[in-house]
């Protein structure tokens, strides 16, 4: 596998942005009706509440496709991100996953190619196909040189901020760690939450730690540790995560946020009651011009950089993030046809879904042909700036380091673990995982 590629993104082509298993009878028949018609199943994340125009734009390509395509039709279950990746994991188990779902690259996609859950795509890809998209997107569905998952999107996580609540207690955007700090105290000092997390989901209280690595111990620190080149249990690992607990020892997160979902959280930060919140750029679309928030709001709204930590190893211009994508089932009575839906459909997404709804496509555009809020403009040349985007760390994990890592992100958080045990356990995860 292509490690590198796997956990880090080329963003050399960004500027753009700026300028066959066994047959199953029974499953042969959910597939195909009496009438000839072939069923393609979809499970996936859009549901028509989180965005409305990402919604519209899937539905209509699905329906574009089936009008090009008499004889096929698209079945789809929606799902809640927890729900689906636990269900996933229990129809991979009696090898019943969906036709077409929702993938992501990295160590996320190890053990479906190795037990060949998953197609590759090899055979309806080429050179045209690859250069539509920003270098590094598809290289990061490689597998031993194999292409396994088609991308949708790309996002970065980013600290959103409200500017009113800035103002009103004299604060300036930080820029060192320090000054973040400082930006905490004086929040707590004043009777304001500083941050809003929603922490049942564990993943975005990996965000936090993530960066936190990233700063003090550099891109390549987690990388190296999760690679088996070096051992977790790094100075500078135990480091970040006794940082964790510093932020909530001073009061950075609401009451209640190990048991927050991220919906929550986002709803304290959308109606003013927490001045932060980190999160992806998929929020974008709705902060921006969602018709569920306040115009207020959509005033109020910005982001910062993490800050850098002095003394340490990392870089400002550094992102965590990734981009999600969609895989065809390997054990699919339909794969062909699947496989035809999946290019088309990210075709078809990258050309619509900037303009229509606002999000960041893993598809080559040109920015100046988009009438695009000022977020955005801010958002997609400070991608042109960056100098590496590193693979969120449940992605970068295959699934069962990565249990391990979200599991105990949320006892950090608790402090019901040490930054020692944390690390520990984690190590302990990635050796058995290699074998070692």
């Amino acid at each position: 596998m292509k490690k590198l590629k796997a956990v880090t993104i080329s963003l050399a082509f960004i500027l753009s942005l700026v300028g066959c298993g066994s047959t199953n009878s029974a499953v042969e028949k959910e597939n195909t009706s009496s009438s000839g018609t072939k069923t393609i199943k979809f499970m996936h994340l859009w549901p028509e509440g989180t965005n409305a125009a990402q919604n519209k734009i899937l539905n209509e390509i699905i329906d574009d496709f089936e009008s090009e395509n008499p004889g096929i039709k698209i079945e789809q279950e929606i799902l809640a991100n927890e729900q689906y990746k636990d269900k996933l994991k229990v129809l991979s188990a009696s090898d019943k996953l969906p036709d077409v779902g929702m993938a992501w690259p990295g160590g996320w996609l190890q053990p479906y190619v190795q037990g060949n859950k998953i197609a590759s795509f090899d055979d309806v890809i080429d050179s045209e196909y690859r250069n539509k998209f920003v270098d590094g997107t598809i290289e990061g569905f490689e597998v031993d040189g194999k292409v396994y998952g088609l991308p949708t999107d790309l996002n970065i996580a980013i600290v959103y901020y409200n500017k009113q609540i800035f103002e009103q207690n004299s604060l300036e955007v930080p820029t060192t760690y320090d000054e973040f700090l400082n930006v905490i105290k004086t929040l707590t000092n004043n009777g304001v939450t500083p941050i809003a997390l929603g922490n049942q989901e564990r993943w975005t209280g990996s965000l936090w730690y993530m960066y936190l690595a990233d700063r003090i111990g550099g891109t390549e620190t987690i990388v190296n540790a999760v690679n088996r080149k070096q051992s977790f249990e790094d100075p500078t690992l135990i480091q970040a995560a006794g940082e964790i607990q510093n932020l909530v020892d001073l009061g950075a997160f609401q009451k209640g946020y190990n048991g927050a979902t991220s919906s929550e959280a986002e709803s304290l930060f959308t109606s003013g009651q927490a001045a932060m919140y980190l999160t992806g750029t998929w929020a974008l679309p709705s902060f921006t011009q969602g018709e569920n928030f306040t115009q207020e709001f959509k005033d109020s709204v910005d982001y910062f950089k993490f800050p850098s930590v002095e003394g340490g190893k990392g870089n400002i211009n550094s992102f965590v993030g990734g981009n999600g994508g969609l895989f065809v089932s390997e054990k699919s009575e339909v794969k062909e046809e699947a496989k035809r839906f999946v290019k088309y459909f990210t075709e078809k997404f990258g050309e619509r879904s900037l303009g229509e709804a606002g999000i960041i496509p893993a598809y080559k555009l040109n920015a100046d042909d988009y009438d695009l809020p000022d977020l955005y403009l801010k958002v997609l040349k400070d991608l042109n700036d960056a100098s590496n985007i590193t693979l969120f760390a449940d992605n970068i994990m295959t699934p069962g380091p990565a249990q391990v890592h979200l599991d105990m992100i949320q006892s950090l958080f608790g402090k019901e673990a040490t930054p020692e045990e944390f690390v520990k356990a984690q190590e302990e995860a990635l050796a058995k995982e290699a074998g070692e």
